[in-house]
């Protein structure tokens, strides 16, 4: 009698509910969707509504069949601010309500299977992951042991570009984002100097798969994703691709601080004069929420839009990475969030960054020191820095960023080729996960 195949792995996604993480963590579990586990990807309430409006899930749920969608709450009323300077609040607000209901989560799923997941994959900030595994009602049914106790298996997700990956630096500028400095911090060794950044060290985890850039991994088993990519919570202005079609090759500044970043009048207005002298034509993407301290901020957007004719657009949201790629685009001015920082690197896009909170001054301490591949506005917006900075980029091509950031991308792109060595360490990853599921099987047995 021939014996039966084992049961497919079964992998429950933890990530951070932003823009940023959620698009991340959704291309991983969907890259996991490709080798037949069974995925069960976690999102809050008031997040989980919004997603739903950007996909067809009839659609999506044919594709991936094993894939399931669970919410949690996030422990603040649906109206309340969720972004900008609201984040750090909503990060504690999030961390006391969503650790209680991923127990209940677990057990749920325990119930309705007769076994629990393979393994979590958790967002690398994720501050209460570690510990929900050990709370009562879990410690006796999890699979696999550590250290004498019953735990699940854990896939901590931080992301890198160079080995050893860099996780953090010093303490955030905000007090009350220091537990999550404090929950990185543990596992290495403390540094008060932005030159001497912490490790992810092969000493505290014992297998480190870097698997990036993850977009373009999500590519190459699926050619058509970079068309098909849409935002999660923002409507696309897809108009710009045929305004940047119509401008020379890398002539154009592409300007975007994310889906978290919000500023004052004075800050947006030195923006667009920095800009505006530079004498380079410009798109620029401005969230209706990005404007902080005004009683009508979609008025003083309509009315910066009027004076952005020809030369210069302003859009609410756009396809990131289909104008990186785009010939057009020659600087990237960007809050420096990692997403951002892997796609400009793939599309050899030099970045002017100005970074604003937790590990973006990290990243754009990388990009500017490190690697070498941009500037560092550091926490000013003065119009006279931005406009020199743009100029140096688009106009004077610096010749030691140009060919860094040459042979980064070029780098980035082998890395995610059939033999490169993201590719290879997915497959790792996708081995050390039906490892531990065979491993599962076999005790449960």
């Amino acid at each position: 009698m021939e014996k039966a195949e084992p049961e497919a792995p079964h992998v429950l996604i933890l990530p951070i509910p932003a823009q940023g993480h959620l698009k991340s963590m959704l291309k991983l579990a969907k890259l996991l969707s490709y080798a037949s586990f069974q995925i069960t990807f976690l999102n809050t309430e008031y997040f989980h509504h919004t997603f739903l409006s950007s996909i067809d899930i009839r659609a999506f749920s044919r594709r991936f069949p094993k894939f399931q969608f669970v919410t949690i709450p996030d422990g603040i009323p649906p109206d309340s601010p969720r972004s900008g300077k609201s984040i750090a609040h909503y990060l504690i607000s999030l961390t006391d309500a969503a650790k209680p209901a991923v127990v209940e989560v677990l057990v749920s799923l325990r119930s309705k299977s007769g076994r629990p997941p393979t393994c979590i994959i958790a967002d690398g900030i994720i501050l209460f992951a570690p510990t929900v595994l050990v709370a009562p009602g879990l410690t006796s049914t999890c699979p696999t042991s550590l250290e004498g106790k019953s735990h699940y298996q854990i896939f901590q997700v931080f992301v890198g570009l160079r080995k050893p990956t860099i996780i953090c630096s010093t303490t955030s500028s905000s007090p009350k984002l220091r537990p999550c400095d404090e929950h990185l911090l543990s596992s290495s060794t403390r540094s008060n100097n932005l030159k001497h950044p912490l490790y992810l060290s092969a000493s505290i985890f014992s297998k480190i798969r870097t698997i990036v850039p993850l977009h373009c991994l999500s590519n190459v088993d699926d050619p058509t994703a970079l068309a098909s990519t849409k935002s999660i919570f923002w409507q696309e202005e897809k108009g710009c691709l045929t305004w940047l079609d119509s401008h020379p090759s890398k002539s154009v500044v592409f300007v975007s601080f994310g889906s978290v970043v919000t500023f004052t009048l004075d800050q947006m207005l030195e923006f667009w004069h920095g800009l505006v002298n530079s004498g380079k034509p410009f798109l620029w993407v401005i969230r209706s929420n990005a404007i902080i301290g005004e009683d009508d901020p979609r008025k003083i957007l309509e009315d910066l839009k009027d004076n952005t004719k020809g030369k210069r657009s302003i859009v609410s949201w756009a396809p990131q990475e289909e104008v990186l790629a785009n010939p057009a685009v020659g600087a990237f001015l960007t809050h420096i969030g990692w997403n951002s920082t892997l796609e400009s690197i793939y599309a050899g896009v030099p970045m002017i960054c100005w970074p604003l909170f937790v590990d973006q001054y990290v990243n754009s301490r990388c990009v500017s020191h490190v690697w070498r591949v941009g500037f560092d506005m550091k926490d000013s917006c003065h119009r006279s820095i931005v406009e020199k900075m743009v100029r140096d980029v688009i106009e004077m091509k610096n010749e030691e960023i140009m060919k860094s950031m040459e042979e980064i991308s070029k780098q980035a792109q082998e890395s995610v080729k059939e033999s490169g060595p993201s590719y290879c360490n997915l497959d790792k990853m996708i081995q050390d996960i039906m490892s531990v599921n065979l491993e599962n099987i076999n005790r449960r047995d």
